[in-house]
């Protein structure tokens, strides 16, 4: 049973004028062989973005990538016509399958805070596809919400090409949440906000926690806290 603890301020930093990110993994210039991802997920990247800023045109493929924003709104553009803005606390994905070109800005007169995450796809070859949806808050009060997975049992959550599912969860100080892992299966937990104890592990704001080994986490929260836990074979 193992719980790795990659505390915020032992990632991976890049820093430019408009843009300050930290990586859970490695990625960029930052390299760590020891962090080259966790099962599936490839890269996180905590992500702060001055106004009017961001992520000009650029190539993906073969990797399913979800967009958290945690704070401001961030604004998507691609070369399969989608244009789309997705606010706090909502989630977008892209599946970049055989190749997408996107952009990615901050058109507000505030930063704009993301989570990027990325899976490896199941397979290569899938069709390009983009999507956004609102996920209220007050739906995950006390309960993991799937936001998105390759899960067929995972209702309402946006598909991806993995056989992985993120959850979110806002948890209310002195409550708690439990998750199972199916035989064989491994987490990835970031705190967004607040701090959590997993397992009697603290879990400070924007804090990584690695799971292996693990049939069950009870997630407590020591203050009010929002999180997110992927769900990895």
């Amino acid at each position: 049973m193992s719980l790795d603890l990659r505390p915020f301020g032992d990632l991976g930093h890049f820093k430019l004028g408009w843009l300050d990110a930290r990586h859970h993994f490695s990625f960029g210039e930052f390299h760590d062989p020891e962090r080259m991802g966790h099962s599936v997920l490839r890269v996180w990247n905590d992500d702060i973005i001055r106004p009017g800023k961001g992520f000009d045109p650029h190539p993906h493929r073969d990797f399913e990538i979800v967009t958290y924003v945690r704070r401001g709104a961030i604004t998507h553009e691609d070369n399969m016509g989608n244009r789309g803005r997705t606010e706090a606390g909502d989630v977008q994905v892209m599946s970049a399958g055989t190749g997408v070109v996107h952009s990615e800005y901050n058109r507000e007169d505030e930063d704009t805070w993301i989570f990027q995450i990325w899976f490896r796809t199941d397979a290569a070859g899938h069709a390009p596809h983009w999507e956004t949806a609102a996920f209220p808050k007050t739906d995950r009060a006390g309960v993991l919400v799937p936001l998105a997975s390759g899960q067929a049992s995972a209702d309402g959550a946006l598909p991806i090409h993995q056989d992985a599912t993120l959850y979110g969860a806002t948890l209310p100080a002195g409550s708690a949440v439990t998750h199972r892992f199916a035989p064989g299966r491994s987490g990835y937990l970031v705190a967004a906000t607040g701090a959590v104890l997993v397992n009697g592990q603290r879990v400070a704001a924007r804090d990584g926690l690695a799971i292996a080994g693990e049939d069950t986490i009870v997630i407590e929260a020591s203050e009010d806290s929002e999180l997110l836990l992927a769900d990895l074979p």
